[in-house]
């Protein structure tokens, strides 16, 4: 399956692993990182974005229903096979086709939501919002309102450059359905990171998700990117690991 993600916020906010843990199907553990203080910590991540010409195998985008809205609320993995990716707790799109469709075929907790996505430019920058209301399956009405500024270039040689790529360098997801956990793989460009400055939050998925404190504070971490191509892979089972 090809498709293209356009615009993306990434805010982060880092959390003890065991705060995750429950979220990790059999097999999976959260990915961490070690901090300035020597303690291990991962991460949540709500992200923002538009989802642009999706279609099946290598065929051509699907009109109308492939191109999309998506907000996800997303936690890091590691398989013990040592494949990295991401859990999703939430997923909301604006398409219900893509979210029966995925909830069917990889058992992922997509929701119909209402969502919209608008931008300017100030002072020569780019300011990006959205929102979104979702509306089924439940919670229905829950909100979010996410706005950033986007900034400067990451360099290669930034303080935060190595964590930045931890948190986007991702090719695959995890995912528990019938019965076993899968890896389901992609391929995509690198991305082309630039800071973001939070300008609104006022979001409710990450509450929904069991994560209302993280909304109630800055994010620890915050970046953008104008896109990339993304094609995804065969689903793999993910080995348990050995007790």
């Amino acid at each position: 399956m090809g498709q293209r993600w356009c615009d993306l916020a990434f805010l982060h906010w880092a959390v003890p692993p065991e705060r995750v843990r429950a979220w990790m199907p059999p097999g999976v553990r959260p990915d961490v990182v070690v901090g300035p203080d020597g303690e291990e910590r991962t991460y949540v991540a709500l992200v923002p974005f538009r989802l642009v010409g999706a279609g099946v195998g290598r065929g051509p985008a699907v009109p109308w229903l492939g191109t999309f809205w998506e907000t996800n609320v997303r936690l890091y993995s590691v398989d013990a096979t040592g494949r990295r990716g991401v859990v999703f707790a939430s997923l909301d799109a604006s398409r219900l086709g893509v979210v029966l469709g995925a909830r069917a075929a990889f058992g992922l907790p997509y929701r119909w939501a209402r969502l919209r996505g608008h931008e300017r430019v100030r002072d020569g920058a780019r300011e990006l919002l959205w929102t979104g209301t979702t509306r089924w399956p439940a919670p229905r009405g829950a909100r979010s309102r996410v706005a950033v500024r986007v900034g400067e270039p990451i360099a290669d040689d930034a303080p935060d450059a190595d964590l930045a790529a931890f948190l986007t360098a991702r090719w695959g997801l995890h995912t528990a359905h019938l019965g076993r956990t899968w890896h389901v793989p992609n391929e995509h460009g690198t991305w082309s990171l630039r800071r973001a400055e939070v300008l609104e939050l006022d979001d409710e998925l990450l509450g929904a998700a069991g994560f209302g404190d993280l909304a109630r504070r800055p994010p620890d971490h915050v970046a953008f990117a104008g896109g990339t191509t993304v094609r995804f892979g065969l689903p793999g089972s993910a080995q348990a690991p050995r007790r």
